[in-house]
């Protein structure tokens, strides 16, 4: 199974200061990957490219993009600049942001080229809480958003239908608000609730075309990992049973880690590798096995990387 990893030290560029989203992150994960010599050996790196504005386009408003660019221009005279109370971003924001879309879209022509099987993108900043006209909650852009209007765009004989998994602690408002009327992506998400940003209710399934294809599942503070993995792969199942998809895109949050300060959910290591295999399987099933990940959270500069890990074993189990 050929693993494609989407990488660069530009993804360091974007800098928002003493804040949980910080360029740690990104090395932290590097490092433990780097630190698998046999697994690294053998990934196929895959070089991000940034998103066109037509891209971009494809999920955010044009107000919401010069909103990005110019605060980004402004922060150059300030070091840094305040989006909202969560969204710091400084002169090299926008600039990282659109890498991390278009390092989704590289993931997602990977796959379709068969250069890999499963491709795993290390961008920063995450991309989940970002709407059609609001960047929030430390996302600019909405990267798993954006790279599922491109595969069916860029491929649409082959990709009509997208699956979104999303199972980050916080509930991922943005791409559930992009596709809520659209019937021909599924948005799942798992998430501590009630936690920020207060949107993922089990009654929030979509509405007119889209009414069905959006499930889902709060989980209580505290969820044990076997009930979780349980309601997991429940969810999975129910999905199956009405929406084959051709593509798997993966919103990968690790802050519902046991040991993450943002999160009060008790995932493991073992935990992401056990719920991305049943990711993987349905994969195979429906979408000739192609899935594209695409981090999102996860804070904990001690474990990040060592889930990272896990989910890429996942990935290739």
């Amino acid at each position: 199974m050929a693993t494609g990893l989407v990488y660069s030290n530009d993804y360091l560029r974007h800098d928002p200061g003493e804040h949980p989203e910080r360029r740690e992150r990104y090395l932290s994960i590097m490092s433990r990957l780097v630190g698998d010599e046999a697994r690294w050996n053998e990934h196929v790196a895959l070089t991000p490219r940034p998103a066109t504005h037509e891209e971009l386009r494809l999920c955010h408003t044009e107000r919401t993009i010069e909103t990005v660019q110019t605060a980004s221009l402004e922060a150059a005279l300030y070091d840094h600049l305040s989006l909202d109370s969560d969204t710091i971003i400084c002169s090299e924001s926008e600039m990282t942001a659109r890498l991390a879309a278009g390092g989704a879209c590289s993931a997602v022509d990977a796959v379709m080229a068969n250069r890999v099987d499963h491709a795993f993108v290390a961008c920063r900043p995450p991309g989940h809480h970002a709407t059609t006209a609001r960047s929030m909650g430390f996302c600019l852009y909405n990267n798993v958003a954006i790279a599922a209007r491109y595969a069916q765009q860029t491929y649409p004989e082959l990709i009509r239908r997208v699956l979104i998994v999303d199972f980050d602690v916080h509930h991922g408002n943005g791409t559930q608000e992009i596709f809520y009327e659209d019937p021909s992506v599924f948005y799942y998400s798992l998430h501590q609730y009630p936690w920020y940003p207060g949107t993922g209710g089990a009654n929030e399934r979509g509405i007119r075309a889209g009414e069905g294809t959006t499930l889902n599942i709060p989980i209580q503070a505290h969820t044990p990992p076997a009930n979780y993995l349980r309601l997991f792969t429940t969810g999975l199942e129910r999905i199956a049973k009405s929406f084959a998809p051709d593509l798997i895109l993966i919103s990968a949050g690790f802050d519902a880690h046991e040991t993450d300060p943002l999160g009060d959910l008790l995932l493991t290591d073992q935990s992401y590798r056990l719920l991305t295999r049943e990711i993987k399987q349905l994969a195979r099933s429906t979408a000739a096995g192609r899935v594209v990940s695409c981090l999102e959270g996860g804070y904990n500069l001690l474990t990040l990387g060592g889930s990272v890990l896990s989910h890429l074993q996942g990935l290739e189990d």
